[in-house]
């Protein structure tokens, strides 16, 4: 279910929500007390490349609850009242706002500690927030038995908001798939941010985000892991992106 005052624009196929920070933030907040809403994936240029290759992952973004504008590329493609919905900003907004609504939050990913050290670290931040359970995932997907302790902890702890950290498209997956069995509101998958707030890893400075670097940082810091994803998927996305302004091409959303 997509809430019917949010309208999408098309990137590359792709429905995105035309919103802004604040506006992603209290749909959240006030989906406390819901049941089963669905999801919310954050769109990136990389996320947008694989939903090129994957139409079941396109088709995973499409029939989201809300799918944000992340990468700020994604923001520059839209109308002009949409701004970056980031998942650190995004997910601390919502524990800030959601306090005095008794938001409940459930932290799901990350290597083993890093969600027990984030809910420390933004319990200290915001008092009074409630962070009802941690889950660390192995990194392959979750057997049966494991997958039957989730929805036990989960059903115990009754959260509003499962926040899903699993980088993406996994975390997608996850919550397209198997996360629907879960017993909250929302499942929202905010990637790098449990290791950014965690402060597990840096955070590209605020003007490189504003001016769309923060690939760029992020290369420099893990160029390893993150090298093929940026070289390779930033020009193509740059080609696309040009061909759909121009009508060269149509990108129909499916």
């Amino acid at each position: 279910m997509n809430p019917p005052a949010v309208p999408r624009y098309n990137v590359l196929g792709v429905g995105v929500s035309a919103l802004s920070l604040q506006q992603a933030r209290d749909l959240i907040v006030g989906a406390r007390g819901a049941t089963r809403l669905g999801y919310v994936c954050l769109c990136t240029v990389n996320g947008l490349g694989e939903a090129r290759r994957d139409p079941g992952f396109r088709r995973i973004l499409n029939e989201s609850w809300l799918t944000t504008p992340d990468g700020m590329p994604v923001v520059w493609m839209g109308p002009p009242n949409v701004e970056r919905v980031y998942g650190p900003d995004l997910m601390l907004a919502v524990c800030d706002a959601g306090r005095a609504r008794g938001l409940r939050h459930y932290l799901y990913g990350g290597k083993p500690g890093v969600a027990e050290e984030l809910g420390a670290r933004l319990s200290a931040r915001y008092p009074g927030l409630l962070v009802v359970g941690t889950f660390t995932p192995p990194f392959r997907e979750l057997d049966i038995s494991e997958m039957d302790r989730l929805k036990a902890e989960v059903a115990s702890a009754r959260p509003d908001i499962v926040w899903v950290g699993l980088g993406s498209p996994k975390q997608e997956r996850f919550m397209a798939g198997p996360g629907r069995a879960l017993d909250a509101a929302l499942l929202v998958g905010v990637g790098a941010a449990f290791d950014f707030l965690s402060g597990r890893v840096r955070q590209a400075p605020r003007w490189m985000q504003r001016a769309g670097l923060e690939w760029l940082f992020r290369l420099f810091t893990e160029p390893r892991r993150l090298g093929l994803r940026y070289l390779k998927t930033n020009p193509i996305f740059i080609l696309r992106a040009a061909a759909q302004r121009l009508r060269i091409r149509d990108y129909p959303l499916d």
